[in-house]
């Protein structure tokens, strides 16, 4: 085992005397005395035999050793702090992972802010997030792979609540055959062009859904789905949140559709366990509830 000659309340000491001044505002600041603080300090340069700190009229100053080395001595400090952090929190029941499982198809957007907020509670749990689609989802949940999912389906045996409608809606570029029949276009105009679909990523393989069997592009994700649809090489049903931009920038264009223009999906949050869920978990899951409502 390595033997550490430096202490933790060392390295505290000196930080105190860069970040608030010198050694009497450390002090203050340290609840403890002068001379406790200054002894620290010394003491740490004494067994490091590096100096670290050097006096410049009436104040100290770090040495170019010094300024290395207390950048790795902060980082250090806080470390230590989210492990003492992560401790407590453990000890209040918080869990030490939590395991998310997300329908690809749900807004980016929401996702995002709902991870920064969760961030901000600073309770130093990681969040494991599984993006999926179609079944993957209900996939994860009977596997006991998550401990909460953002799901279009709801399994046999879980509770769930709605979280949000996502409006699929079907588009492609405006050069794309289809927009240069200028009429509203039917099944057989669709079949004579390559569908981009959205493969499911568990094992029930629900993609169907397609217009034709040999005329299409099957990938893992709407985003590639996005891509491939902005490129020309097909028509599909994205996301309208996701694609409002390239709309309004006439980058992609809604098909003239006699029906099914718009094809609606709801999104449910469902708890792996609802006798069991841990604060962590319920904190974020409320955090997606007041995100997608808003």
């Amino acid at each position: 085992m390595i033997s550490l000659r430096v202490t933790l309340d060392q390295w505290k000491a000196l930080q105190a005397v860069i970040d608030f001044g010198g050694f009497a505002q450390a002090a203050e600041q340290l609840h403890r005395s002068q001379s406790s603080v200054s002894y620290a300090v010394n003491r740490l340069q004494e067994q490091l035999g590096v100096q670290v700190l050097q006096i410049t009229g009436r104040k100290a100053e770090l040495t170019e050793a010094g300024k290395i080395l207390l950048q790795r001595a902060r980082q250090l400090l806080n470390d230590a702090n989210s492990i003492e952090q992560m401790a407590h929190h453990l000890n209040e029941g918080w869990e030490a992972e939590i395991r998310l499982a997300v329908e690809s198809a749900y807004p980016t957007d929401y996702l995002m802010q709902a991870l920064k907020q969760f961030d901000q509670l600073e309770k130093n749990t990681p969040v494991r997030i599984e993006e999926v689609v179609l079944s993957g989802a209900e996939e994860a949940l009977l596997d006991g792979r998550v401990d909460l999912a953002v799901s279009p389906f709801v399994p046999q045996g879980f509770l769930a609540e709605e979280l949000l409608q996502v409006n699929f809606i079907a588009v492609a570029t405006p050069d794309h055959p289809l927009h240069q029949l200028g009429r509203k276009l039917s099944t057989k105009d669709l079949s004579r062009e390559t569908h981009v679909i959205v493969s499911d990523s568990g094992s029930k393989g629900l993609d169907s859904g397609w217009i034709s069997d040999n005329r299409r592009w099957t990938v893992s994700s709407p985003e590639s789905a996005f891509k491939l649809i902005s490129n020309g090489l097909g028509f599909g049903w994205l996301p309208e949140m996701e694609i409002q931009t390239e709309i309004k920038e006439n980058r992609l264009k809604p098909l003239p559709l006699k029906q099914g223009l718009n094809n609606p999906a709801i999104l449910y949050l469902i708890y792996a366990d609802i006798d069991q869920v841990g604060p962590g978990t319920r904190k974020l899951a409320e955090i997606l509830k007041n995100i997608s409502q808003q």
